[in-house]
């Protein structure tokens, strides 16, 4: 296909250098030859160059039967490519032509080679060819056997990701992880020497999943307890369960110091084999070094750290101190992207097309995959449910009932709701059904849902809310459960190499 770009003026052009910029934001699918023209007063020959992506120089040649009007031949994949012009010094752009702003405040032109040029000239109205001729080549249309043109609309497809993705990756990466530190607000930090029931009841009481240990001897952050830890002492280790349940019972003869007596820093301790390996809980607790970022590293590096260490959160520590500035998430990430591109959505082809058309989440073996969707029923037991989160290495698991359609959902989070009356030390794991652990949970907005029909950008606001941390994929009408789309999915998705 060839498309032949007429200016005709760029405001007072009087020069004699006109430049045109081209910056192509796809490098994949078959070439298109796009032909432009740039009309000026001048006629200096050697005058006018096109630049491709930015840096390419290519000159222009004055064409047949006019001094003013320069040509070039240039091919061009599908996708959008932008391009500029720079006249008398200055970057210009024509405002009859369509045109959009970059993330640095600069406003360029922009052309859009797509498959559905080749197929059907009734896309051609009046506004889009006011200043482009289109010219086609034999060979520019799909064979009679119809297999071109299902390759080319997939290579349409990879080159939205291809653009998007550099164009996300490029904006993560550009921006500090600290211009996400609120001005103001709280930090909780549990100290290495509070008991860990306390613990356990602080994160229950204050809806938290992960808090940094503060080690007041070496006066630093040491470690992050998480609600995973919780869920280990209770499986893994039955003798600080045993010991829960007998300070329970003997509370009356116990003296209420010694409920503080298995602090933390004990845990960590006193939870070794003979050989000093740390085992169990302890080893997840303490078994490695602390994860964390400072506030001067870009918003990629931080996302990276999460999702290859696999964690949910990562503390933001100023080292010189040391100082705890904040703990960021992928949510607080992906609340700044969202922001950032609400308005730009048409630089990103890619968060428009529906996330059942993407390579992201997990799903169930009728809707396919590369993950097949784990579920719970009403009757599964509580320990059943610790062991697929553990074993499978899942955050959450749908429970659904014998048509597959979504009752609940139970979250490792979930586990601090054991904490409600003690609960934990009138259970047993084999006995109580999913069901009845339930009920001690709080909230009635206990999960949140999408289709597969809903675009990546709907998806990505969703799960910006900071209560939300996975959408459950259903169809709309069934409430089957389809799928599972977690924060880590969206960003392992966007962040993928290319």
């Amino acid at each position: 296909m060839r498309v032949c770009i007429n200016q005709f003026g760029l405001g007072n052009l009087g020069s004699d250098l006109a430049v045109i910029s081209w910056f192509s934001q796809s490098l994949l699918g078959p070439m298109e030859a796009v032909r432009s023209s740039f009309l000026s007063p001048s006629a200096d020959e050697q005058g006018f160059w096109l630049f491709d992506r930015w840096t390419e120089l290519i000159p222009m040649t004055m064409t047949e039967g006019s001094c003013l009007v320069f040509r070039v031949i240039w091919d061009l994949p599908l996708g959008r490519h932008q391009y500029k012009f720079l006249v008398d010094d200055a970057w210009r752009y024509d405002d009859q032509q369509p045109f959009a702003q970059d993330d640095y405040g600069s406003i360029n032109n922009y052309i859009l080679v797509e498959e559905q040029q080749l197929l059907s000239s009734s896309l051609h109205t009046p506004a889009f060819t006011r200043n482009m001729d289109i010219d086609r080549n034999p060979q520019d249309e799909p064979s009679s056997s119809g297999g071109g043109h299902h390759d080319r609309v997939l290579q349409l497809l990879d080159s939205d990701v291809d653009i998007s993705r550099r164009h996300l990756c490029m904006h993560l990466a550009s921006h500090k992880i600290d211009e996400l530190i609120p001005n103001s607000g709280k930090v909780f930090i549990l100290d290495a020497e509070m008991a860990v029931k306390e613990a356990f009841h602080v994160m229950h009481k204050q809806g938290l999943a992960v808090v940094p240990i503060w080690d007041s001897n070496r006066r630093q952050i040491s470690a992050m307890m998480t609600v995973s830890d919780f869920i280990l002492i209770l499986m893994e280790v039955p003798t600080l369960l045993d010991m829960f349940l007998q300070l329970h019972r003997n509370y009356v003869m116990l003296p209420d110091e010694q409920l503080e007596v298995h602090t933390i820093s004990a845990w960590k301790e006193g939870k070794h084999q003979p050989n000093g390996e740390a085992v169990g809980a302890a080893q997840l607790m303490f078994g490695r070094p602390l994860i964390r970022a400072g506030p001067d590293e870009s918003l990629r590096d931080v996302a990276m750290k999460i999702l290859d260490y696999k964690i949910s959160t990562i503390p933001i520590i100023e080292e010189s101190y040391p100082l705890l500035l904040h703990v960021a998430c992928l949510g607080g990430i992906l609340k700044y992207m969202c922001r950032h591109f609400k308005n730009n959505l048409a630089n990103l082809p890619l968060l428009q097309h529906p996330v059942g058309s993407l390579s992201l989440g997990t799903w169930t073996s009728g809707v396919g995959g590369a993950r097949h969707l784990l579920a719970l029923r009403p009757n599964d037991t509580l320990g059943s449910a610790l062991n697929l989160l553990l074993g499978e290495n899942i955050s959450s698991i749908p429970i659904v009932d014998g048509d597959g359609s979504l009752i609940n959902i139970y979250s490792r989070s979930d586990i601090t709701s054991l904490a409600k009356d003690d609960a934990y030390t009138r259970i047993r794991l084999d006995q109580p059904v999913i069901s009845q652990v339930l009920e001690l949970a709080d909230g009635s907005n206990r999960y949140y849902t999408c289709t597969r029909s809903d675009p990546l950008y709907v998806v990505m606001e969703r799960l910006s809310d900071p209560v939300v941390r996975r959408l459950i994929v259903i169809d709309a009408g069934s409430q089957h459960v389809e799928g599972i789309i977690t924060l880590s999915d969206v960003f392992r998705f966007i962040l993928n190499p290319i």
